[in-house]
């Protein structure tokens, strides 16, 4: 009798401990220049995702309804945050919702899950076996900010080696992930083995094939860029676009970069473009849109050199639909 209360017991506690990678849900493994889920080819289809509302500075998920909803209509399959989710159930709708999700960790997020203080992988241990989640990611554009490792970059990609190596040992599911701010040198890639999927930033005006090329000349390893795409703001007449909000320079440049992304998939998994919404948060006042701010390397932000940085979303402020949307939704078919 004991022994069938066993057995009855167990096939209880089963599927709480078999959400992920364990049963095939969640596996994620690379091949080559590919990533496999449940040892299927994927490419990514997706976008970054940092929901700040108008007035705050503080991300939250209060529109994930609504916004999944919309993803799904541009054929969005995964989604990258900049920051650990740290309620269960977000990442629950997203995975009902058919997306995948980039776990970015940060280096110094006041030791809640950060690479600083070695909690990330308490998150790693807790989320590893979710079914949303497609890879880790260790920091994103550090290699533009050699102050904050004492002036020496090498010692955060001694760090972030680090970093995947620990998560290696604590998750044999899902990949190391980082977002490199343009092509990895080769200082980074000699001091950043453990590192199995390189993202890259990458904002080379409305054609970043070069990079493709650039990379398979370097590395063996699979690639994506991690951020690509132009704001919806002229900063300047230029290129036939006026001046001002200009929605149409946005869709045009997103056209041509993901054209040129989806054309080389023998060596880019895909791209999560930059971004799902306005940011009102970043370049000054968070209860109005501001013109303006600034980000590392960036001159090369179609179609005027400016990264307009409170004008890079998909949709606006209040999800209504920019002309790129319908842009994403045809390329990611």
């Amino acid at each position: 009798m004991q022994f069938l209360k066993n057995i009855l017991i167990l096939a209880f506690l089963l599927p709480l401990f078999s959400c992920g990678g364990k049963d095939g849900l969640g596996a994620v493994h690379i091949s080559d220049r590919q990533i496999l889920v449940n040892k299927v080819p994927y490419l990514i289809k997706g976008i970054c995702y940092h929901p700040v509302p108008k007035g705050s500075s503080k991300r939250n998920f209060e529109t994930l309804t609504q916004d999944l909803a919309l993803m799904q209509e541009a054929n969005i399959n995964t989604i990258r945050v900049y920051e650990p989710i740290k309620d269960k159930a977000v990442l629950d709708d997203i995975h009902a919702a058919g997306i995948k999700v980039i776990i970015g960790f940060g280096y110094n997020q006041d030791g809640v899950f950060d690479i600083k203080s070695g909690t990330f992988i308490d998150y790693v241990k807790a989320y590893k076996n979710h079914p949303a989640i497609l890879m880790w990611e260790l920091g994103n554009e550090y290699n533009y900010h050699p102050e904050w490792f004492e002036g020496d970059i090498k010692n955060w990609y001694k760090i972030m080696n680090n970093a995947a190596g620990i998560i290696h040992q604590n998750d044999t599911d899902h990949p190391v992930t980082t977002a490199h701010g343009e092509l990895p040198d080769a200082v980074a890639l000699a001091f950043s083995p453990n590192i199995d999927v390189w993202g890259i930033n990458v904002y080379r005006w409305d054609n970043p094939e070069s990079i493709f090329s650039e990379w398979e000349a370097i590395s063996t390893k699979p690639m994506y860029l991690s951020e690509a795409g132009g704001d919806s703001y002229m900063s300047i007449e230029n290129h036939g676009f006026k001046q001002g909000s200009n929605e149409s320079a946005q869709a045009t440049a997103n056209a041509n970069i993901l054209s040129k992304i989806f054309k080389n998939q023998d060596i880019c998994l895909g791209v999560t473009m930059f971004s799902f919404t306005d940011g009102w948060w970043k370049a000054g006042h968070p209860e109005r849109q501001d013109v303006g701010g600034w980000a590392p390397n960036s001159s090369g932000v179609p179609y005027d050199g400016a990264p307009n940085e409170e004008y890079w979303g998909i949709v606006n402020i209040d999800r209504q639909k920019k002309e790129t949307f319908e842009v994403l939704k045809n390329k990611y078919k």
